[in-house]
């Protein structure tokens, strides 16, 4: 018995022994929280070139005070970025001070998006906190570059974003690339935050299956930091009319449980994409859905499992759950809408919606709805046609009266 314990214990330490191997620390390259911006920028970026020749990964240590660094940093190719954290959305907390501690960047600069990343990278387990965003003056909202964008010149392939939390960001992923430069692969993964643009992750021209998992949009996202955003500012950002997530020129794209509140769009689906959106809940929006299409053969959305509150940002007739236009085929499984109050942003005198889908546009498309609860809408029916082309069937549907809904428009 002891023997066994022997070589167990034995084991253990050689395992933790290998890990630390595989991790080496971002202060080995004198990345430090008592630095400057500056100085921790080249640092950092000294120790990535170290690391893309060996596919190396740098371990964020974490500390009391946050590492202050200054953006225009390349994650080249082979390169992990690691921190010690899941995501953690109501922010880790300084004994003593507003702040979050562990593996935290502190980042002021207002010129530069702070990390780009290639090919082949990975940034997991970190905080990335805008210690200057305002919390409460809509007027003071600082337009930061996107925290994490995807490579503008090179083609990046297999990036993985996992477990990252945000506060105080104007727009958290920006992966619009260009044609020439499209990226593929690209998985992001348990991420938190509320940005200021109303856009958390925009991407385009990302080819052969993205992921979105388990995304999570909210204004009180720091609120052990510095507070819940005020009214005016979730006022503000819904104001700009952005969706939380957009996604444009992509193949097949998978997007697994999402949410969103005070937004002015939950998801843009835009008209060169296609793939399946399940489980979600865009939470006090105008718009939760906008699909489009440019073709009939594969500008197809399969969504499923969700739910949608419609009832801000615009005047009630301008409120749509679920907007549809374009060409191509839509089919609706199981999505509730309903509508309402709520304080912590501006919502319609009605505290309700105009109707729950709008099906738009010149060209003939078709759409599919099944068991889905409409509720909380003023019209006289939970369907809008402006489109004379499109079909549209409804089965094992209610109304906002409770009624059983089974229709066809065509």
């Amino acid at each position: 018995m002891k023997t066994n314990l022997i070589l167990l214990l034995m084991l253990v330490i050689g395992i933790n022994q290998l890990r630390a191997s595989e991790l080496t620390s971002i202060q080995k390259f004198d990345v430090k929280p008592g630095n400057s911006a500056a100085l921790n920028k080249i640092n950092l970026q000294k120790a990535i070139d170290w690391a893309t020749v060996r596919g190396a990964a740098l371990f964020v240590e974490p500390s009391e005070e946050p590492y202050p660094i200054n953006g225009g940093i390349i994650l080249k190719k082979n390169v992990s970025l690691i921190g010690v954290h899941g995501p953690t959305p109501r922010g880790t907390t300084h004994a003593t001070k507003k702040q979050p501690v562990g593996s935290v960047f502190a980042i002021t600069d207002r010129e530069n998006a702070f990390i780009t990343v290639e090919t082949g990278t990975q940034i997991k387990g970190i905080q990335f906190w805008y210690p200057e965003q305002t919390i409460k003056d809509p007027a003071a909202i600082i337009p930061y570059k996107a925290t994490i964008q995807v490579s503008q010149t090179s083609r990046a392939q297999g990036v993985f974003l996992s477990c990252l939390t945000f506060y105080g960001e104007y727009l958290a992923f920006d992966f619009n690339a260009s044609r020439e430069n499209a990226c593929e692969l690209m998985t992001f993964e348990h991420c938190y935050g509320y940005p200021l643009s109303g856009e958390f992750i925009r991407m385009d021209y990302v080819y052969d299956v993205p992921r979105i998992l388990h995304c999570h949009v909210n204004p009180a996202g720091q609120r052990y930091i510095g507070g819940q955003y005020s009214r005016a500012v979730v006022d503000a950002v819904i104001a700009k009319k952005t969706y939380a997530y957009t996604i444009n020129h992509t193949d097949n794209a998978q997007i697994i449980d999402l949410f969103t509140f005070g937004t002015y769009g939950g998801i843009l689906l835009d008209s060169e994409s296609y793939g399946q959106l399940t489980n979600f809940n865009f939470d006090c929006v105008a718009v939760g859905i906008l699909k489009r299409g440019s073709n009939t053969k594969n500008r197809n959305w399969q969504i499923a499992q969700g739910s949608i509150i419609a009832n801000t940002g615009e005047k009630v007739e301008n409120i749509h759950p679920i907007i549809i236009e374009g060409q191509g085929h839509t089919s609706l499984s199981n999505v509730e809408a309903f509508s309402g109050g709520n304080g912590a942003l501006t919502t319609v005198p009605e505290n309700q919606s105009q109707d729950f889908i709008l099906v738009q546009g010149d060209k003939k498309l078709t759409v599919s709805v099944w068991g889905s609860r409409m509720r909380n809408y003023i019209s006289g029916s939970p369907v809008t046609i402006e489109n004379t082309k499109a079909i549209v069937y409804m089965s094992g549907c209610f109304d906002k009266d409770e009624n059983l809904y089974n229709k066809t428009f065509n």
